[in-house]
Formats: structure tokens, C-alpha cells, sequence
């Protein structure tokens, strides 16, 4: 019971945290690591570990499946070369190096633990992408590039991880057979995903009608996809991330508006705590972690925690430069589809920050290789994974603005494309208002069009008219009922245009998440504005 006292009370420090963070636009995540390093040297909090067979599971379904509900399906398939590119083959390549690094580096690392390290360490984290670049006016392919990367790379990170583990525990490797499993793992993961995918949108479609029933679902479906993935042999991470984007690409259909705000409201606040947790976790158990390797001089880890660091950062600009250019000298399409930017590799290469899922996949390591023999280097390995970690947070996570204002890079205007999209969607509106309204009440239809040219006026820059409702006459219940109802069923018109848009690709996934709020907000506001005769 102490041990849960402590628990929520960090969360509160954390909670405060954030919102600090909030205030002075400082990036969570580099908050939340320093917080664990904070409580590590905290004198008197009790050591808490969770069961190594659960981390991954509790934490790593949800998180997933949250970074996947925001990410664009449209700007992940435009992506999918360069995505695919950044989470199979730099994940690889990374293992490797840092695993030679680190078998030449430290004596007792055996070759399948410098695997293991290298397998950990590999993907980049889709919530700190996300978190650190957000506000930074970057290109929204280079963005989607970044989030997908991190999105697919977990699951190639963690296929490394678990063969390494094998060869730990089992003493067998075969490089054929781990790549011929991978591949039929991918496969088998998307399969279960889709499956799960649709589903769902089955069961929300045609049978769901409760809102906390609907959230209630999208809470359980992650851990289902994971699960079932998983029991199968196949990646339970690709199949989360599948059913998310899939289940993300269809929102608009499957959810009232009641449930979207609730959902996504929820979805909010459980990642800010899970990822509040895992930080607080390590924080709580660092003391012990150091304890257990004092056997090693201070130098010594210090100067191994900086060499597979600077790897772990260096290695992404080894591999990005030919990435980059070799498709484009062999391809005349990419060279003529594709603008080339090299300050654009740079950003990608300084942008690999790790995060909460390295963290999961260290602190999920077993603690007995046999029920005799502990697991070799475990502590090492997550001490030398913190290290990573809040080196590549802190160091490129702070700098990366500052980067890219030294580059010169010209600051991507979302508000432009976003005055563009409220555009189209006002117009077509009032369109459908002149072809199917034209023989309503004059002024009730002066009243519904006025609406929609206001805020036509108002994406023009142009002042909004005072009392520009009603002319200043109060309208009758019946009136005003009719109203709102015709203002509700133009919302309709107005979230059909949007899906439309969002579905061809024609608009930017934070824009589309946007207005999609306002108008589920809008709609919200109309329905508890209808008036009610007694």
C-alpha cells in the first residue's frame, strides 16, 4: 500500500511537471527522463519493479496504438519507401554497429547481450518524435517520415530483440531462419491487425450506441490485437500499430461525435500517465540498477554510456546520406516526384531520439536466465540504455531548434494550408445551402447562410459583423429549434467534405484532427442548445 502511496504521489509531481513543461513550451519527454533521474538520487523512495512478463504489455500495446490513432494513413503510404527504409534497414544497421561497438567496448559483453543492447536501443520513439518536433514549423512529409519510422521501427527493434534473448537463453542463432521469421512475423502481425481493424469497426459500426460502451472498446482493442498477435507468433507490435491506422482512417464513421471528444480526451490523459509511469518505474529502481553495477569504476561507465551513445547518434547520419541519395541517382520518377533538401537529412539524422519504448523493452528483461542463474549484465544493459536515452533527449532534443533555425530553414506555414482546407469546406457548404435550402423561411434562411458567410468573411480576414445573428430579434422555440437542427445537419455537410479530404490525401492530419474537434465541439454545443418546451 506505501509502494501505490508513493506511486501517485510522483504522478502528481509529474502531472505538475507537465503542465510547467506546458507553460514554457518544454518538451515532455525530456522532463519525464530527468524526473527519473530526480527520483533515482531522492533519499528514502522504496525500490518498485514490476514482473519483467508484464512491462511489455501494459505499456507498450496503448502507447502504440495512440502514436498510430494520430498518424496520417494518407502521409504514412506516400511515405512508405523512406518509412521503411528508416525502420528495417537503419534498425539493422544500428543493432549492428552498436553491438560491435559494445562487444569491443566491455569485456563480459558477449556477443548475443551486444545484440540485445543494439536491439534495444535501435528504434527511435514515435512520442518523443512527435512531442519534440511539434511547433517547429518542419515540412509535414519530413514529420510523417519521422512518425512512421517510429511507428514501424519498434517492430523491428523488437524482432531483433527477442532473437537476441533467444540466443541468450536457448544458446542458438541462425541468421536465415531470424530473417525468414521476421518477414513471415510482419506478415502474420499485419494479418491479425486488419482482422482486429475490421472487427471493430464492425462492432462500432453496426452494434455500439453507448458512448462510455465505445470508449470502453477502443481501450480494450489495442491489448486484443496485441494479444492475439502474440499468441500467434506474429509482431503484436505491427499489428497494433495496423489496427490503429485503420481504425484511425475510418473515425469519422464509426464514432459519434459524443464519443470522439470522450475518446480522445481519455486516450490523452491514459499516455500522459503511462508515460509518466514507465520514467517514474526507472527512476525507482535506478538506485538499485547502480548499486548492482559497482563493480565497474565510474570512468568506465561513464565512458561506456557516452562511446554507445555518440554510436547510437552517428550511426543514423551513416545510413541517411545513402538512403537518400541512392534512390534518387537511380530513379528519374523519385528525382522528378521528390524535392531535395539536404538540410532536410540533417533534421532527420539529429531527430532520432530514444524514448519510452526502449525504456519498456530494458525494464522487461528477464531477472533469472535459469532458475539458478540470473540474468548476465542485466543492470549494465538498462543502465547503458538510460544513458541513451537522456542523451539523445536532452542533447538532441534541446538543440533541434536550435538547429534548425541555424540551418535557415524556412518555417512550413500550417496556418496557409489551413486557411485553404476551411475554405473549401465553407464553400462547398454554402453551395449545398443555396441548391438545397432555397425554399425555407426567407429569414430563417437568411439566418443559416449568414452563419456560414461570416465565417467565410472571417477566413477572408475580414471583420466579424456585430449582432450579425437574428438581425436582433429573438426567434421563436419552433424557430430556433428548426435552427439549430438545419445548423446540426450542415455540420454533417461540413465533417463530409472534411473525411472526403482527409481520405485523398488533400489535408494535413493535424489540420483534419482539428476542425474534426471543432466541429464535434460545434455539434455538442447545438444539441445542448435546442430548446425544450415544458
Amino acid at each position: 500500500m506505501e509502494n501505490i502511496t508513493v506511486i501517485i504521489m510522483l504522478l502528481f509531481g509529474v502531472a505538475f511537471l507537465s503542465l510547467v513543461s506546458k507553460r514554457y513550451n518544454f518538451p515532455i519527454p525530456i522532463v519525464l527522463v530527468l524526473c527519473g533521474v530526480v527520483i533515482s538520487i531522492f533519499p528514502g523512495l522504496p525500490v518498485i519493479a514490476l514482473s519483467p512478463e508484464i512491462v511489455f504489455i501494459i505499456f507498450l500495446p496503448p502507447l502504440l496504438y495512440h502514436a498510430a490513432w494520430h498518424t496520417s494513413w494518407s502521409d504514412f503510404k506516400q511515405s512508405i519507401r523512406p518509412i521503411t527504409f528508416a525502420a528495417v534497414g537503419l534498425v539493422f544497421f544500428t543493432t549492428g554497429l552498436v553491438a560491435v561497438f559494445a562487444h569491443w567496448l566491455i569485456d563480459d559483453m558477449s556477443w548475443p547481450l551486444a545484440f540485445l543492447l543494439g536491439a534495444i536501443v535501435s528504434p527511435p520513439d514515435a512520442v518523443s518524435a512527435t512531442a519534440i518536433t511539434k511547433g517547429l514549423g518542419l515540412n509535414p512529409r519530413l514529420i510523417a517520415i519521422l512518425e512512421g519510422e517510429s511507428l514501424v521501427n519498434d517492430a523491428s527493434g523488437l524482432v531483433a530483440y527477442k532473437y537476441a534473448l533467444t540466443a541468450i537463453t536457448a544458446g542458438n542463432f541462425v541468421l536465415w531462419q531470424a530473417g525468414l521469421n521476421f518477414v513471415l512475423m510482419s506478415a502474420l502481425g499485419i494479418a491479425i491487425g486488419l482482422t482486429v481493424g475490421y472487427i471493430m469497426f464492425y462492432i462500432h459500426k453496426r452494434f455500439v450506441c453507448d458512448d462510455i460502451i465505445e470508449v470502453t472498446l477502443t481501450l480494450l482493442t489495442p491489448f486484443a490485437s496485441y494479444l492475439l498477435a502474440e499468441h500467434f507468433e506474429g509482431s503484436g507490435v505491427l499489428a497494433v500499430v495496423t489496427t490503429g491506422l485503420f481504425l484511425a482512417a475510418r473515425s469519422g464513421t464509426i464514432f459519434s461525435h459524443e464519443s470522439r471528444i470522450m475518446t480522445n480526451t481519455i486516450w490523452d490523459v491514459l499516455n500522459n500517465i503511462l508515460n509518466g509511469l514507465i520514467f517514474i518505474l526507472i527512476g525507482l529502481q535506478l538506485r538499485q540498477i547502480i548499486a548492482g553495477i559497482s563493480n565497474y569504476s565510474g570512468n568506465s561507465l561513464f565512458i561506456w554510456g557516452a562511446v554507445i551513445s555518440v554510436v547510437v547518434i552517428l550511426v543514423r547520419f551513416l545510413w541517411v546520406v545513402p538512403a537518400t541519395m541512392i534512390p534518387r541517382m537511380i530513379s528519374k520518377r523519385i528525382r522528378e516526384k521528390e524535392a531535395f533538401d539536404y538540410r532536410n537529412m540533417i533534421i532527420f539524422g539529429w531527430s532520432g531520439m530514444r524514448g519510452v519504448v526502449s525504456m519498456a523493452a530494458a525494464l522487461a528483461l528477464p531477472l533469472m536466465l535459469n532458475k539458478t542463474e540470473a540474468f548476465p549484465l542485466r543492470n549494465l544493459i538498462i543502465y547503458l540504455v538510460f544513458c541513451v536515452i537522456l542523451s539523445t533527449l536532452v542533447i538532441q532534443g534541446l538543440t533541434l531548434p536550435w538547429l534548425i533555425k541555424k540551418l535557415k530553414i524556412e518555417r512550413y506555414s500550417i496556418l496557409a494550408e489551413e486557411y485553404n482546407v476551411r475554405n473549401v469546406i465553407v464553400s462547398e457548404t454554402i453551395a449545398h445551402i443555396e441548391d438545397n435550402f432555397s425554399l425555407l423561411n426567407d429569414e430563417l434562411l437568411h439566418n443559416i447562410k449568414s452563419k456560414y458567410e461570416v465565417k467565410f468573411n472571417r477566413l477572408q480576414k475580414t471583420e466579424l459583423p456585430a449582432n450579425f445573428f437574428g438581425n436582433g430579434k429573438l426567434l421563436g422555440g419552433e424557430i430556433f429549434n428548426d435552427f439549430t437542427k438545419i445548423q446540426i445537419d450542415l455540420l454533417n455537410v461540413e465533417r463530409a467534405k472534411l473525411e472526403s479530404m482527409h481520405k485523398s490525401g488533400s489535408v494535413n492530419e493535424e489540420i483534419f484532427r482539428k476542425i474534426e474537434k471543432e466541429l464535434d465541439l460545434e455539434e455538442t454545443r447545438l444539441w445542448m442548445e435546442m430548446y425544450e418546451e415544458n
